[in-house]
């Protein structure tokens, strides 16, 4: 990459390859995920497949939360996104969405679209970020990324039972 991404305001005009470029940057993901955790889990999550499940929920956020997001710009065209979200009552915003295209990746995007989060939060008062990633591999290198930019890990337990057994 030449130039530093350029971040805007999310347009509905940029919707669709929004989605795509999600959908491409977590095709590598899921089939770790699959294997990493139970199958009762997966299929209760995942039951028409992820890619449904996934492109649903992103087009749910960009649909409901367009004023939380902006985008990176390569060359004129998305690269990434990312969803800011506040949570007042904790003095902490939240990195609700991050998402690169593969395309980009390892190039700057990412981290530009973090910082670009980071000052939202910071110009709304508050004194904290959080984001959530999975602990399977593969989400390691979100997690990687996230450490990188001095996110500190917070222990997490979440447990599922199987209640049809």
């Amino acid at each position: 990459m030449d130039a530093a991404p350029q971040i805007v305001a999310y347009q509905p005009a940029h919707r669709d390859a929004l989605l795509d470029l999600s959908i491409r940057a977590w095709e590598p993901v899921f089939p770790l995920l699959e294997t990493d955790v139970p199958d009762f889990v997966y299929e209760s999550f995942y039951p028409r497949g992820w890619r449904e499940r996934q492109y649903d929920d992103l087009a749910t956020t960009l649909d409901d939360e367009p004023q939380q997001i902006d985008v990176a710009l390569v060359a004129g065209s998305p690269a990434g996104w990312v969803c800011t979200r506040l949570h007042p009552e904790d003095r902490m915003g939240e990195v609700y969405v991050l998402t690169v295209d593969p395309r980009c990746q390892r190039q700057g995007v990412g981290n530009a679209l973090l910082e670009h989060s980071f000052e939202r939060i910071r110009r709304a008062g508050m004194n904290m970020v959080m984001v959530e990633t999975g602990d399977d591999r593969g989400h390691a290198p979100a997690r990687s990324a996230y450490e990188s930019t001095g996110f500190e890990r917070w222990p997490v337990a979440r447990y599922f039972k199987d209640l049809t057994r």
